[in-house]
């Protein structure tokens, strides 16, 4: 037989949580914390001044990151590459996956903007040799080269290899190799506290009726019906 649900009134519900204590200082370092992974660099500095808390790493490295992601967005991949090894060359030469992807996007510039002969040459040059040694990059090569079979690309099955979706896909990959390098969680805390909070108000639910956050935007308590 079915268990019957504890029923907790908004009364009940408000007081437990007001009884829970969160800190202010724990709550500045989640939205520092927040800040400097997404790369907010004047927002995180006016944050330091107004709050007091200071950031775990230097604010003038987030510039340089934000350049690097912002390269690889507008198509810009060898500049992209120039960045990330002015940075820290270790990144590409210990991630064999980032430095291919990031090839992969320059083959996508390249037959992008009409270079058929020289999207040709760059990939029998540049990437062939790396699919040779590597399965997963001789199909991700033939795919992209596939692009050139079709004059109209939204014919093709792999079109979506030049929308834009995949130069961010790139560059939050570049994004989050330069924030390990640097010993930086490459995704911010935040985003996994409210993924935590919905996981524990499923959990919840499954025991009890209670007023639950069904908007995280407006952290609104609902009243949920019995």
């Amino acid at each position: 037989m079915a268990r019957s649900k504890k029923v907790i009134t908004r009364e009940e519900w408000e007081k437990k949580l007001n009884d829970v204590k969160v800190r202010k200082e724990d709550m500045n370092k989640l939205v520092m914390n927040f800040l400097v992974t997404e790369g907010y660099v004047e927002a995180a500095e006016n944050f330091r001044k107004e709050s007091g808390t200071e950031p775990d790493m230097d604010l003038g490295t987030i510039t340089d990151r934000m350049a690097v992601k912002k390269a690889v967005q507008c198509g810009n991949v060898e500049d992209a590459i120039e960045k990330v090894n002015d940075l820290n060359p270790e990144i590409l030469d210990t991630n064999p996956q980032l430095f291919f992807q990031l090839q992969q996007q320059r083959l996508i510039e390249l037959i992008r903007n009409g270079k058929v002969e020289e999207a040709l040459e760059f990939a029998q040059e540049e990437l062939a040799p790396r699919g040779e040694e590597n399965q997963s990059f001789l199909e991700e090569l033939e795919r992209t080269v596939s692009l050139l079979a079709f004059e109209d690309v939204s014919k093709c099955p792999v079109g979506e290899l030049l929308d834009m979706s995949q130069r961010l896909k790139t560059a939050s990959e570049v994004n989050a190799a330069i924030l390990t390098s640097q010993s930086h969680e490459k995704d911010p805390k935040l985003p996994s506290l409210l993924k935590m909070l919905i996981w524990a108000q499923g959990q919840l639910e499954e025991r009890a009726v209670y007023p639950r956050i069904t908007n995280l935007s407006t952290a609104k308590l609902e009243d949920h019906a019995v």
